[in-house]
């Protein structure tokens, strides 16, 4: 697929076979295809599953039928919204949105001009003929006076057909089909144009969509598998083993087989977070055992459970849990498994997300030190993705047939609020389990309803659209109660009688453990020294020193303002570090001195640790110091 300007993909439709072209030239008829654009970033996928009935659904909703569509090719194509939003892709145009409408919690349609071609002469509601009006009409609003037709029943918002004369296009209804004609505003034209010539598609299915793409598939494959055999001959120096990261999405289906034909039978890495789908974790372990691969589990167990009171709903921004359910039990698994090492092939695309966007073939995590990561399919599509699995007849996980995009921890944070909404369909149970404890959690701070029913606690800071939103609906999602880490300033950087600078505050945080788990963490950025009798921590650097006591108070005393900051920084990062380690162990396995060791909390041996400070960089707590503090008082804190 070819970028285009504008915010725009190009992409190529086969009028002959009714489908999407992937390549240049389709593999049954040997057209060269019709071209079309889509928004981008252009993540197209084909409609699958329960997907198509959803889509046939809404257009019978809004059109009382779904003649032009039923049987067709269907494609959706991921755009920026509030919430799910997909270009519905079929004849080789876009022809409608689908939306999630996080204010009335379900799905709606939203026609576009070629689906208003398509729909036009065979809808039997939602059209509006009007008259009387002249010019360029696109978003303009059309007077009741001037209707003189209204077919069918529909509410304020609906999606409408517009007609006047010879042409037809998209509108919104912007009062009751009862009222329309006395209204002062009636409806809202999207666009009005003469029928487009745009050919009418045979009827078409996945496997047109294979046989019109075989040839694409093949060299996209082949050039794959050539990258990794290319790094097995001459960039795995160490001969280290090969495997996959098998999660269970289409991702990592992809990467397997690719990896199987370039090197041979290979060992599966799977993460069980504790949070994953039932049909996941079955899948896996059936994919594993008709391959006869050997599947290597990491388990985060009650990870999650175990620490979610100290740091409540993970969020977008916020994402400990990932730490904790899977970085901290894979690193764990690969150090027992491959002590020496492996090369593991992973499903990363760039398509995925902004993170990804520069990924290369050849990745390394730094907090899985034994580890070199290959991403074969890091330039692939959605579509290029399910054509290859298609092609040669993977078996898939069934969750995709259910209408998910994607498939990871069913309560993941980085899921659309109509994928939740999803897993309350299909598994209550578990999405009742979750939604009791936001509920509890948002009456404990004095947070609206709003918080968990509108999917506003999968962010820490909200992003200017659900800012909008929660504005729109007066809503106050601040907390009124406090129960997180906190802190108090006593005095900021102010000159002191003693010389030098100095700050002093009060730091509110969960007791997770005994005090003398600070002097660890402090050890680990300079010399310190601890005293149980009056539980006291002392934290001695070149340029301050710090004393932190058992009831949250830290003074600091520097030579001037910018270090009296920095020491105060590293101080109560250290105390935030000790009381809520929750002992994922990824600075133990990243720590080349093997200076510390997990023991109900971080443990710093004196005699191995040289306080490079290195580990601080692998703690889930200090990278998301600024969100857990967020709420305290002071500047002194983000420094």
């Amino acid at each position: 697929m070819a970028n285009a300007a504008h915010g725009k993909e190009d992409l190529r439709w086969c009028d002959a076979c009714g489908t999407l072209l992937l390549g240049d030239q389709c593999s049954s008829c040997g057209s060269t295809g019709r071209g079309f654009r889509i928004n981008s970033p252009g993540d197209i996928r084909p409609c699958m599953g329960d997907s198509v009935g959803i889509v046939l659904s809404l257009f019978r909703e809004a059109f009382g039928t779904d003649a032009p569509l039923r049987g067709k090719a269907i494609f959706l194509n991921k755009i920026p919204g509030e919430d799910r939003t997909d270009e519905i892709v079929a004849h080789g145009a876009v022809v409608g949105v689908l939306r999630y409408g996080i204010r009335e919690r379900r799905l709606m349609l939203e026609i576009r001009q070629p689906g208003a071609d398509l729909f036009a002469d065979v809808a039997s509601k939602n059209v509006v003929r009007f008259a009387g009006m002249s010019g360029h009409l696109k978003g303009k609003t059309v007077p009741g006076e001037n209707v003189t037709e209204v077919v069918g029943e529909f509410s304020k918002g609906d999606p409408l057909i517009l007609r006047k004369g010879g042409k037809c296009g998209p509108g919104i209804a912007l009062e009751d089909s009862a009222s329309l004609r006395g209204a002062e505003r009636a409806v809202k034209i999207r666009d009005l144009n003469a029928p487009s010539d745009t050919p009418i598609s045979p009827d078409a299915g996945l496997d047109a969509f294979v046989a019109c793409n075989r040839s694409h598939v093949r060299r996209i494959q082949r050039i794959a598998v050539k990258e990794i055999r290319r790094f097995r001959d001459e960039g795995n120096k160490r001969n280290l083993p090969f495997t996959v990261s098998f999660s269970g999405g289409k991702d990592s289906l992809a990467a397997y087989a690719l990896a199987a034909e370039a090197v041979g039978k290979v060992e599966l890495i799977n993460i069980d977070t504790g949070l994953e789908f039932p049909e996941t974790l079955e899948y896996v372990e059936r994919f594993a055992r008709m391959n006869g691969l050997l599947v290597r589990t990491a388990r985060g167990g009650t990870g999650f459970r175990d620490n979610v009171d100290s740091f409540g709903p993970p969020a977008k921004d916020f994402r400990w849990c990932c730490k904790v359910c899977k970085l901290g039990p894979v690193t764990e698994t690969i150090e027992s498994a491959y002590p020496k090492g492996t090369v593991t092939v992973e499903g990363n695309r760039r398509l995925e997300s902004f993170a990804r966007s520069q990924i290369g073939f050849v990745t390394k995590n730094p907090f899985v030190p034994n580890q070199i990561n290959l991403n074969p399919i890091r330039g692939w599509s959605a579509a290029e993705v399910w054509a290859y699995i298609l092609t040669h007849g993977l078996d898939y996980n069934p969750l995709y047939d259910r209408d998910f995009e994607r498939i990871g921890c069913y309560l993941c944070p980085a899921c659309l609020e109509s994928e939740w909404a999803n897993t309350g369909r299909i598994h209550p149970e578990l999405h009742g389990e979750w939604d009791a404890y936001l509920r509890r959690y948002a009456e404990e701070r004095g947070l609206p309803p709003e918080f968990a029913d509108m999917g506003f606690w999968r962010w820490k800071s909200l992003p200017p659209k659900m800012v909008q939103i929660a504005d729109g609906m007066g809503l106050d999602l601040r907390p009124k109660a406090q129960q997180g880490p906190s802190m108090r300033m006593l005095k900021g950087a102010s000159p002191c009688a003693a010389g030098g600078y100095s700050i002093e505050a009060v730091v509110t945080v969960p007791r997770q453990r005994d005090f003398s788990y600070v002097e660890d963490a402090l050890r680990t950025a300079g010399d310190a020294k601890y005293s149980d009798d009056y539980e006291i921590a002392l934290l001695r650097l070149p340029n301050g020193r710090a004393r932190l006591f058992g009831g949250g108070q830290v003074s600091v005393n520097a030579p001037d303002v910018r270090n009296a900051r920095d020491v105060f920084g590293i101080a109560v990062k250290a105390l935030i570090r000790a009381m809520m380690c929750t002992e994922c162990g990824i600075c133990a396995k990243g720590c080349q001195r093997r200076a510390i060791r997990i023991d109900g909390g971080m443990r710093v041996d004196p005699d191995r640790c040289n306080s490079c400070g290195r580990c601080s960089k692998s703690c889930m707590v200090v990278h998301y110091y600024d969100r857990l503090m967020e709420s305290g008082e002071g500047s002194e804190s983000k420094q």
